[in-house]
């Protein structure tokens, strides 16, 4: 998933600022209430701790990740799914997702002092240091292990580890620096969730699961690529080697859109074995086209920064809709068998009850 929450740009017409000025718009909003309230009132508070530790976890980007974690419980279950598993499920997502946003916040530091929007955030503005930061991530990691390995089952909670460990070590330490196909090879980090939600409610990784992988998997690109494009100079700057850098504006457009062309096609899969109904189906197509309709105006567009910042902020909502389409989907099937696919993985407990009720 990316870095950034949506902001708007600046219109170009405001006062001069100093060179190291920072300009609100241009930070995350979490960022920029902890960052402006430190200025405020001094960073020593309880409060102001207490922002600085939601600020660590980047609740914007969290709460996509968790309607990506939910829909996949409403289609396993076929209605709502046992209400304490997914209490659980939410909570040790959230933790999991903090945690590695956390440490990603400490491995990035020093980039961070050099972005705007990213300068106020703990580390950089001299809030936290970077060992309790570190200390808070690895600490809310090992809590959300715990609490999906012994509240919800085993498979769970590994996937969830899997999902940070490959986000901190694949894409920010290895991936992020290295490579303009970081956020490609990378951005599978973010694909964890659907994966963690179905084995929630049925201690499996079934083939439709899998689907809703690669379906958050072909979304990233397009997705991140549209912030990057818009935020190239702070990546240049600091040495990041998005796409827009390395490949250049057009080559990244046209990247962004054999991606969406694949993406379409592939959110339409797991209606073609019964895995979802055509109330999802209608949906995501009507979702698909809407989101290639973007993608192909930005690539006509004579100057692609509105544009860009319109497909950002319309690839949220677009992946928003299109998990939320498959709990509706879900809920209107409500009792019906579903049809999984092939299941390529099973928790040890729930294998075991299976081969006792053979």
């Amino acid at each position: 998933m990316s870095d950034a929450s949506v902001t708007l740009i600046p219109d170009g017409f405001a006062a001069p600022r100093p060179p190291d000025a920072v300009d609100p718009a241009d930070m995350t909003p979490a960022t920029q209430r902890a960052g402006l309230a430190a200025a405020r009132s001094g960073a020593g508070g309880v409060r102001q701790r207490l922002r600085d530790y939601v600020t660590l976890t980047k609740p914007r980007i969290i709460s996509l990740l968790l309607v990506t974690t939910w829909a996949p419980m409403v289609i396993a279950s076929r209605g709502w799914p046992d209400g304490w598993t997914l209490l659980w499920t939410m909570v040790g997502g959230y933790l999991m997702a903090g945690g590695a946003n956390a440490i990603n916040m400490f491995m990035d530091r020093d980039i961070d002092a050099h972005m705007p929007r990213t300068r106020l955030r703990p580390i950089p503005s001299g809030r936290m240091s970077p060992g309790h930061v570190l200390a808070f991530g690895v600490t809310l990691g090992a809590a959300a292990f715990v609490v999906y390995a012994l509240l919800v089952n085993l498979l769970s909670a590994l996937l969830a580890m899997a999902g940070l460990l490959y986000y901190v070590f694949v894409y920010t330490r290895w991936l992020k620096r290295t490579s303009p196909q970081n956020i490609v090879i990378g951005g599978a980090a973010g694909a964890f969730p659907p994966l963690v939600g179905w084995a929630a409610a049925t201690g499996e990784v079934s083939l439709t699961s899998v689907y809703l992988f690669l379906i958050v998997f072909f979304w990233t690109p397009p997705h991140f690529w549209a912030l990057a494009l818009v935020k190239q100079k702070d990546y240049g700057r600091v040495g990041v080697p998005m796409a827009p850098n390395v490949w250049g504006e057009r080559e990244t457009m046209r990247q962004m859109l054999i991606y969406t062309l694949i993406l379409v096609p592939l959110t339409l899969g797991p209606v073609t074995y019964g895995g979802l109904g055509p109330v999802y189906g209608v949906l995501a197509l009507s979702l698909g086209l809407w989101f290639l309709r973007d993608v192909v105006q930005l690539m006509r567009a004579a100057s692609f920064v509105q544009p860009a910042w319109k497909l950002y902020r319309n690839s949220l909502l677009y992946l928003a809709l299109l998990f939320a389409a498959m709990a509706v989907d879900g809920m209107v099937a409500r009792g019906a068998q579903v049809s999984p696919g092939v299941i390529f993985v099973q928790d040890p407990l729930v294998a075991s009850a299976a081969s006792t009720l053979r």
